[in-house]
């Protein structure tokens, strides 16, 4: 059976909001809590943008749950930095923390001043990252030269279990190119075909018996019209290309940009489900892929409906 994780978005949510809604998460059902991590929120109307390195801690003393979480080391954060912090979660929560590294958009790195760079030399950084993370979570001193400086780095808190460094991919190329270094997959969710295809692809490149994570994203509420006017203001800026949502480096430049798509192109784009019933025949339909984690993103505000709900769906 597949992990049913619940996705925190800090871009969406205080992070006081965030902490109740994974406690009652956790009350209602869910396996694992997964978070996102932004300087910036994709739109103003979504409004927030909390740390998740220092939520986190607080996240997991609060729960008994595992806990994952999105990571972009290279620009903004260093990867020695996203060590230590990652070796000091994984010794105080032994076996609860895993982490996805991504390539990283420009909303949230472009604010180090510094150019940003192309795709290639993003994923080229990201590599580079993943293995300094790793040496360094092995106790290792690192010194490296590339796009990424280390000078004599040494954790000396290691935790007993290392945690899982995954990676994130969209593209079948880049599952491709994740299969050959990284701990595991961060995918999203969308037509079974596809899914099983990337699937394939990253086993067949490295990534046999690696874990498999997919982020489904939809919009749940009491009806169809809650559901998608409320996907509609929160999450429209996202059926943005991928091109265009990794390149673009400021709030207003992604309302801008979203001022074309219609509530119509969010009903096309956007799963949308106002009973728990239909879902559950999807997270099924998902889990016989024999992926091991599903993380379900309630892309609106009405997250403790959701919440609820859920937890009426478990009981017998």
């Amino acid at each position: 059976m597949a992990v049913i994780s619940y996705h925190a978005s800090h871009e969406q949510f205080s992070p006081r909001h965030l902490l109740s809604l994974v406690c009652m998460a956790e009350r209602a059902g869910f396996d694992a809590i997964h978070a996102s991590d932004h300087f910036h929120p994709w739109s103003k109307r979504q409004g927030q943008s909390g740390f998740t390195l220092s939520w986190i801690g607080a996240a997991m003393q609060a729960t008994l749950l595992p806990f994952s979480m999105v990571c972009t080391p290279g620009q903004r954060l260093h990867p020695a930095i996203v060590a230590q912090a990652v070796a000091t979660l994984a010794e105080m929560f032994p076996g609860r923390f895993a982490l996805e590294l991504g390539s990283g958009e420009a909303l949230n790195e472009s604010i180090t001043g510094d150019p940003w760079p192309s795709k290639q030399h993003r994923n080229e950084r990201l590599k580079e990252s993943y293995h300094i993370i790793k040496q360094l979570l092995k106790g290792k001193e690192v010194t490296f030269r590339g796009h990424i400086h280390v000078d004599h780095a040494k954790l000396y808190t290691l935790p007993q279990l290392p945690p899982l460094l995954l990676c994130a991919a969209i593209s079948e190329q880049t599952t491709a190119w994740v299969a050959t270094f990284a701990d595991g997959l961060l995918t999203t969710a969308g037509e079974v075909n596809g899914i099983r295809k990337k699937m394939q692809i990253f086993r067949n490149n490295g990534g046999e018996g690696k874990p498999v994570y997919i982020q489904f994203a939809f919009s749940y509420a009491g009806t169809e019209k809650e559901a998608l006017e409320g996907a509609y203001d929160q999450w429209r800026s996202n059926l943005l290309s991928t091109d265009r949502l990794a390149n673009l480096s400021r709030v207003e430049q992604f309302d801008n940009a979203a001022k074309s798509v219609t509530i119509e192109d969010v009903k096309n784009s956007i799963p949308v489900y106002t009973d728990m019933t239909a879902l559950r025949e999807q997270l099924h339909t998902y889990a016989q892929l024999g992926v091991d984690e599903i993380i379900l993103h309630n892309v609106n505000r009405m997250q403790e409906l959701f919440i609820e709900d859920y937890k009426m769906s478990h009981r017998p």
